[in-house]
This record gives C-alpha cells, structure tokens and sequence, in this order.
C-alpha cells in the first residue's frame, strides 16, 4: 500500500509539496495553523502566485488526493510520513534563524504519534537542529522509537517551483538509519532518476546553506565588480559575458544588478554566520559579511542613480517604478530590494508610482503610504525617470517609443540590465543601469 502523507505548514513551500506530492498519485494532508489559509486552499484559492501550481491544487481536490485540516490528531492518524516545511525567519534582534515554529509543529505533532511513521524536516535550519528534534520526536511520542526523523532540504526556486519539485537536480537524503532511506527512496521514486545523496543530518542541514551562501557570493561577486566597472568606466555586462564562457565559472546567477533579495538567501546567509559563530567557526565564513554589504549596496547606489539623472534632487518629481516583488513569476515581496528603493526615495520626496504584475496587493498592504499603478504606462505617466526594478518579461518587452510617450523626461535606469540599451538610447532615452557606462 503507498504511504499517506502529510504536510505540515502550507506556506510557499507547504502548499506546491503538497500539491506536487498528489500529482504523483500520493493521497495527501495538508496542515496548518491558520483557519483562513486552509478554508482558500481547500477552496482551490492559492494564497501566492506560482506558475502552474493553482491549477495543480485544484486538479488534486478535485480528485480527492488532496485535502487540508488545521488537526494535528487527524494528521498523525491520517499519516505514515510527515513533511515538515514550516517557515525558519530571521529572529528581530539578530542574525540566527528563528527555529520555534519547527519545534512548535514537533511538540504539536509527536503526542499523537502513535505508531510507527517517518517524520521530514524540509525547512532550512542551522545544522544542528535535526538531531535536537529527532531526540524530541523519540521522547514526546507515544511510540518512542518507532518515530523517526528525515532531514530532505528542498532547492526550490520561486518561480519555478513545480517545475523544481517535479524535476530536482538532486535529492538529498539526511537519514539514521537503512528504513528511512528506504521510505524516502520509495516517495520519490515517481520522480524517475534523480541523482539521490545519501548522508547524514549535518550534512544535509549543511547541503542548502552552502548552497544558497553559494549563490549568494556569485550574485555579490559580479556586483562588486559593477562597482569597479563604474569607478573604471567599463561595461560590467560585457565583463560577465566574458566570464561566462569559462566552463569553471558559468553564466548562471551572474547578472549585474539590483541584488538578491526575498525570504531566502538573505537571511539564510546570516543564519549560516550565526550558527557558525555559535560553533565557534566565525573566521569561515567572514566573506559572507562582505557578500551581504555588497548587496545591500546596490540598492543605495540604485536610489544614487536614479537622483543623478534627476540633477540631485527628488521632491516634487514623479517616479515611476517597474517592480515591487523580488524577482518576476512571484508576488514575494519579503526583503524586496524593489521597494526598498521605492521607500526610500519616497522618504526623499519623489513622488513614486509602482507597478507590478502580480505583487501590487501584497505591496499595498505593507506600504499604503506609497503611490501604485494598474499598468505599466499608467506607472509612467508624466514620470521624469523610469526604474526598472524586477525584470518581469512583460517589462522587458515595453515599446521604449511607447514609454516615451507618455513620460516627461525620457529618463530610464535598468536596474536589472534586462534591456536593450542600443534599442533605448536610439529612441531618445538617457539609459543608465548599474555598473555600465
């Protein structure tokens, strides 16, 4: 007989596993807290936008695979393996991860656990953490030993997000003993052949935070070097283009521009500081101090930009944004270096118009105070400068000549070197971005 599995936390990464999982044929259970979220998703109603995976929640109920409760009891009933995919923030008055949402869903979760089950920590932790719940799972469940924990990190990307599920690169197995990999094997073996690491809890904590500080120092790598490039008047696109012809180096993630932002890498790069302070080796990853500053940065230099082209001064101009989520097929607006420049040049007196395809809701909510368009030529009417922000397909195809009609200054900053800055330039625009003459 298939396992039953459940999920536990149906935020971005709960609901698409969820869904995913039933997709694969899977009956599954989602779990969460919140009485509000679990009444839209049993309704079909996703919370966030991420291509694809609305249709696939509703395919799935539809075809009663899928469901969703706020009880722990049913789901330790329901359950023979347990996803845990529940958020790991940034604590306020620090660095570290804010682990207690995990330890809230163990205490919540082991009580009922009365019969043999396997339980999966999904979320990105500080290594450490899964041998500190393990131990808790074997002493607060009713069947003790019986109860094992997983450590599977996800590698999703938001935007792409079924697709990363559906097709991973790799599966990583941080297990204890031959069963639990067993199970695991047998929950993705739908998936085809997928290269599978097999290791152990350390390690597979380890595994995504490596991953994203990783990620993180190419982006922050190619961004210091735009600030070289301007100091220089060199072309720091050209530069990366020349880069990414070296096989050891590679194209991927090494685009110059406004910088990371969102619930991950952030965050997750100062929790990996964090615990490596607490384990007593802080000198190893120092450069991630630097990666971060470099950029944070980039979006003062954006704001220094774009008030260049305005002759030093933003009160009483008009400026059009073109972006608010963090990056495009997503209406994530945590840590948005979008708004962020929106804000502070609004705190300078411009007067700033945004536009996003699918994050306006979610921007208005956590900035009323700032102006918002429909479109994006609504965004730039009468504006004297444009910024390009997040680099949404829908932006980088604009007709610069029908742009140009409706602004009153044919000012443009790329934030995101997404445009065709001949294209622009010929059409009378001043075009600026960053780390390009």
């Amino acid at each position: 007989m298939p396992y039953r599995l459940t999920v536990l936390g149906t935020g971005y990464l709960g609901a698409t596993h969820a869904a995913c999982m039933a997709e694969l044929g899977f009956e599954v259970l989602g779990l969460d807290v919140d009485q509000a979220k679990i009444d839209r998703l049993q309704a079909g109603d996703l919370p966030i936008h991420e291509p694809g995976l609305e249709d696939m929640l509703r395919r799935n109920l539809e075809s009663g695979r899928l469901r969703f409760t706020t009880s722990y009891e049913e789901a330790a009933r329901f359950g023979d393996v347990h996803f845990i995919c529940v958020g790991t923030p940034q604590v306020k008055d620090g660095y570290a991860a804010d682990v207690s949402y995990l330890d809230a869903v163990v205490e919540s979760l082991a009580p009922h656990l009365d019969r043999e089950c396997l339980v999966v920590g999904k979320s990105t932790v500080p290594v450490g953490t899964a041998e500190r719940l393990a131990e808790k799972l074997v002493r607060l469940a009713p069947a003790g030993m019986q109860v094992e924990l997983a450590w599977n990190p996800e590698f999703l990307r938001e935007g792409y997000a079924v697709q990363d599920t559906l097709h991973p690169d790799r599966i990583v197995l941080g297990v204890a003993s031959e069963r639990a990999e067993k199970v695991l094997r047998d929950v993705y073996a739908p998936l085809g052949e997928v290269p599978i690491v097999v290791t152990d809890f350390p390690t597979a904590e380890l595994v995504k935070s490596a991953a994203n500080a990783f990620l993180a120092t190419k982006i922050s790598f190619i961004n210091a070097m735009a600030e070289l490039a301007e100091a220089a008047h060199a072309d720091v696109k050209q530069l990366s283009q020349a880069l990414s012809f070296d096989e050891r180096i590679g194209g991927k993630y090494l685009n110059p521009g406004l910088g990371f932002g969102g619930g991950c890498l952030p965050k997750d790069i100062r929790a990996f500081m964090a615990r490596a302070d607490e384990l007593g080796a802080h000198q190893a990853l120092t450069f991630l101090r630097e990666v971060d500053a470099i950029n944070m940065r980039r979006r003062g230099r954006m704001v220094d930009v774009a008030r260049e082209l305005l002759g030093g001064e933003f009160t009483g101009r008009r400026v059009a944004v073109l972006g608010a989520a963090f990056k495009p097929n997503s209406d994530d607006i945590r840590d948005s270096p979008a708004l962020e420049v929106a804000v502070t040049i609004a705190e300078q007196g411009g007067d700033v118009a945004i536009y996003d395809p699918a994050a306006l809701g979610n921007a208005r909510a956590a900035y009323p105070h700032l102006g918002y368009a429909d479109s994006a030529l609504e965004a730039a009417r009468d504006a004297d400068v444009v910024l390009l922000l997040t680099e949404w397909q829908e932006f980088v195809r604009l007709d610069p000549e029908a742009l140009g009609d409706v602004v009153a200054v044919r000012n443009i900053v790329d934030g995101r070197n997404a445009l065709d800055a001949e294209a622009w330039r010929d059409a009378g625009w001043h075009y600026r971005a960053l780390g390009r003459p």
